[in-house]
């Protein structure tokens, strides 16, 4: 299915959608289960994350995510609801693959608003500050993410590159995690995953897999060792 001009014009405000990513998707994927009581799960999230790393544009997620479910009702015998995003996973990627020819020419992009304002930026950085000053061991990414804070009004006008700044942050408190991460800790956390994926691995790819494995395992140590994700990604 060719991209539609409305389909194409919204992709031009990537990645000023990026922020927006998360919400987006959890929106429609309710939709079209058609409830919005459900709770998408650690490895949803995760998944989600792999895609919006991998620049999968988020138009092509949320076209994944409806011809999914147009071929799951469109099956005579439907013995069970789709309770994943990973349900999704082979739609998303074929729309992301048909869409990779039709990326705006560069420069082309306008500068927008960003979603959220620079009262909510602080806020959500002294934040992060506090929950990680809770914890042992990770002083030094506290005050970087400190100062941080105390840069916002000058780094709110590129928010990309402070993005690149927390997500290295991330990434070394991440590695400071894992250090203090038991063997059985971690065989815990592996088992909990492969149960999880057992139904969806026929659904991705051996790169897929091995990212989505990280992002979740990364997602559970943080969440294990009470430290907040530092990406903007999670300013909601």
């Amino acid at each position: 299915m060719a991209p539609q001009p409305k389909e194409v014009a919204e992709e031009a405000a990537w990645p000023s959608n990026y922020f927006n990513y998360f919400t987006e998707i959890e929106e429609r994927f309710q939709k079209a289960r058609g409830t919005g009581l459900f709770l998408m799960s650690p490895l949803d999230w995760a998944l989600v994350e792999t895609w919006k790393n991998a620049g999968v544009p988020l138009t092509a997620v949320l076209r994944g995510i409806d011809l999914a479910f147009e071929k799951w009702r469109g099956k005579k015998n439907r013995v069970q609801m789709v309770n994943s995003v990973a349900y999704c996973a082979q739609a998303v990627l074929a729309e992301a693959q048909i869409m990779a020819g039709v990326a705006p020419p560069a420069g082309s992009r306008k500068e927008q608003a960003a979603p959220f304002s620079l009262e909510d930026l602080e806020r959500y950085l002294r934040s992060n500050v506090t929950e990680i000053r809770k914890q042992a061991g990770y002083e030094e990414i506290a005050a970087a993410v400190d100062r941080l804070a105390g840069e916002a009004p000058s780094l709110y006008g590129d928010l990309e590159d402070l993005e690149r700044r927390l997500t290295a942050l991330e990434d070394k408190m991440v590695a400071i995690a894992r250090a203090r991460q038991t063997d059985e800790d971690l065989l815990r956390a592996r088992r909990e995953l492969d149960l999880q994926l057992r139904p969806y691995r026929g659904k991705m790819t051996a790169e897929q897999l091995t990212m989505l494995e990280k992002q979740y395992l990364d997602r559970q140590l943080l969440e294990a060792a009470g430290l907040p994700r530092l990406s903007l990604f999670y300013l909601r």
